[in-house]
């Protein structure tokens, strides 16, 4: 199936809380971004995303912070195409201008969602 990835740094204007601290729905904009370019490469058309089934949200997120995430096509329907997606801290900041690259990913956000391409605007159909 499709999978697609996305790595960008948290900047101080996605801090939404104290301590630098990143709302939430920032996750779910990326996880957004990622269905976007899975339903390009899959349907050749950006669709609609129509639901989320479930969301975790695991760790916090900083301004500063490093995520990757990433997302697959886990089923096709006609119209619809479910998707799994996770969002991971790969690098943090330390001080100054010092970061660390993460041995071990810390996973923050999980999610599965179902996007929907009508078959008018599908036009790589499988």
């Amino acid at each position: 199936m499709e999978k697609s990835l996305i790595r960008l740094r948290m900047s101080a204007h996605d801090a939404h809380y104290a301590g630098g601290l990143v709302d939430g729905a920032r996750m779910l904009q990326l996880f957004g971004d990622v269905a976007t370019e899975l339903l390009i490469r899959h349907d050749g058309d950006e669709g609609l995303f129509r639901a989320y089934d479930n969301i975790e949200f695991l760790a916090p997120v900083y301004a500063g912070d490093y995520i990757e995430a990433t997302g697959e096509i886990t089923s096709v329907g006609n119209t619809s195409r479910k998707m799994s997606f996770v969002a991971k801290k790969v690098i943090v900041p330390l001080s100054g201008t010092a970061c660390d690259v993460l041995d071990e990913p810390v996973v923050v956000c999980k999610a599965t969602g179902t996007c929907v391409v009508p078959v008018a605007l599908q036009r790589r159909r499988k």
